[in-house]
C-alpha cells in the first residue's frame, strides 16, 4: 500500500522533460499494459492506444497541441482514442466481447439486452457515444500515469490540442475512433513543480 502512496505523491503533470533520457522498452510495455488492464463499463475496453514513434509525426502533432514541448521532448507519446461505432449496441464488436465470457447463450443475450437498454436510457439521452467512451479512456489514462509513477517515470496528460487537426495528422478513421486524450511519458528535467490541491474537507460530503 505504501508503494501506491509513493506513486501518487511522485506523479505530477510534468511540463519539462529531459529529452536525453528514454524509457526502457520493458518499462514502456508495462505502462501500456497498465492501460490495457484497466476497468471499463460493461468490459467494452473502448480505447485504442497509438504510440507516436517518428520525429516527423511528433513535430506535426506538436503544432496541433498548442506547440507544447512535451510532445517532442518526452520519451514516449501515446494518443488514446475512444471507440465509437463499434461499441454501439448490436455491433459485432459488442457481441464478441460479451461472448468471450463463455456464458450460456441465454445469459449472453441477457447481457446484450441490458447493455442496449442502458445505452438507450442512460447514455444516449445524456451524451453521445464518443463522450461515453472517452470517460472510459480516462480510467486507462489514470492507471497508465500512476503505474508509470510507480516506476519513477513521469507523465503529462494533455487536453490542450485541436482535435480535428490531431486526427488529420494521425490519419485517424473518425467513423469509429476519435481522439480522447494525449499523454506523454519520460523523465523530468529539474525539480518537480508544486502541486496545488484542495483539502479533503473542502471536497467531501457525507450523505
Amino acid at each position: 500500500m505504501s508503494q501506491f502512496q509513493d506513486a501518487i505523491n511522485f506523479r505530477h503533470a510534468c511540463k519539462v522533460f529531459d529529452n536525453e533520457k528514454n524509457i526502457s522498452p520493458e518499462n514502456f510495455q508495462k505502462i501500456l499494459n497498465f492501460g490495457r488492464l484497466s476497468p471499463s463499463s460493461f468490459g467494452m475496453e473502448p480505447w485504442r492506444f497509438k504510440v507516436i514513434n517518428t520525429t516527423e509525426a511528433r513535430e506535426k502533432l506538436r503544432v496541433a497541441c498548442w506547440n507544447q514541448p512535451q510532445i517532442t521532448d518526452s520519451s514516449h507519446v501515446v494518443v488514446i482514442c475512444a471507440i465509437t461505432t463499434d461499441v454501439e449496441p448490436g455491433s459485432d464488436y459488442v457481441g464478441q466481447l460479451f461472448k468471450r465470457r463463455n456464458l450460456p447463450e441465454e445469459a449472453t443475450q441477457v447481457y446484450l439486452e441490458k447493455y442496449a437498454t442502458h445505452h438507450a436510457k442512460e447514455i444516449a439521452p445524456r451524451m453521445n457515444t464518443y463522450a461515453w467512451s472517452s470517460k472510459q479512456c480516462y480510467l486507462a489514462l489514470a492507471n497508465m500515469m500512476t503505474g508509470a509513477a510507480s516506476l519513477e517515470i513521469d507523465s503529462c496528460p494533455i487536453e490542450g490540442f485541436e482535435k480535428d487537426a490531431v486526427e488529420k495528422v494521425l490519419n485517424i478513421d473518425t467513423d469509429n475512433e476519435e481522439v480522447a486524450v494525449i499523454v506523454t511519458f519520460g523523465y523530468r528535467a529539474g525539480e518537480q513543480t508544486s502541486r496545488l490541491r484542495l483539502e479533503l474537507d473542502e471536497l467531501l460530503r457525507y450523505i
